[in-house]
């Protein structure tokens, strides 16, 4: 029995890239692909957002002297790319995925709504939710909060390289501990960057749980929705 019904799954873009520099690593996206494809197996009622960082970063681009809006739609459409191979390699294993996208752009993908994604959850696909929330100044973050909340997600469940959240960064702190729970004003307190502030924030006030883990390790996905402690739950 799956511990939540419906989730929002937030994927790293960075965490695409495998062991290259760039790009998407094929190995990596068919892990990813199975795991989904365990949980779907399970009844979960799937969304996913995933980052764009293994192709274009538009606050980095911003920092070499892009213009900041053109670089963030550089951004989302990035997030398009990475949601298409997934969806590919979705499909490939017998998983029914469909992309839908912030901004118009058939026929690579369908516009979101909020209740085309529900109805298309319902009727058990995979819902791939890419371009972001459609406009610049907001992080792939932010938009899986946003996306997170409007389809009424049990959980968000943010799948990153690191196990949860600790005290320091982990992999510059060998002294840091792992929170099994946190409360988001703790978060607040400690100054942890969990998310972004916005994200962090929507998510607190709509009362929107989140689950931080490694997704990076095959088998991680499953056995959070079985109720495993691998992770952080992060509440009100």
């Amino acid at each position: 029995m799956a511990k939540f019904k419906r989730i929002l799954l937030k994927l790293s873009g960075e965490s695409l890239m495998g062991e290259q520099r760039y790009g998407i690593d094929e190995q990596r996206l068919g892990e990813y692909a199975a795991q989904i494809k365990e949980i779907h197996d399970m009844g979960v009622q799937i969304g996913i957002v995933i980052g764009g960082g293994n192709i274009f970063r538009g606050l980095t681009g911003a920092g070499k002297g892009f213009d900041r809006v053109k670089g963030d739609q550089m951004g989302m459409l990035a997030t398009v790319i990475n949601s298409l191979a997934l969806s590919s390699a979705l499909t490939a294993i017998g998983v029914k995925a469909r992309v839908l996208t912030a901004i118009r752009m058939e026929p690579i993908g369908e516009l979101y709504t909020k209740w085309k994604a529900i109805d298309s959850m319902e009727a058990g696909e995979v819902v791939i939710l890419s371009g972001g929330t459609g406009n610049p100044y907001f992080t792939t973050d932010t938009g899986s909060s946003l996306r997170g909340i409007e389809i009424e997600a049990d959980v968000m469940l943010k799948g990153t390289r690191v196990d949860g959240i600790y005290t320091a960064d982990p992999e510059k702190d060998p002294t840091a501990t792992k929170f099994s729970e946190i409360t988001y004003d703790e978060i607040y307190t400690r100054g942890l960057k969990v998310m972004d502030l916005t994200a962090t924030t929507m998510c607190k006030q709509n009362n929107l749980p989140i689950y931080v883990f490694n997704m990076d390790i095959v088998g991680n996905l499953k056995k959070v929705m079985e109720g495993e402690p691998i992770g952080t739950y992060v509440h009100n």
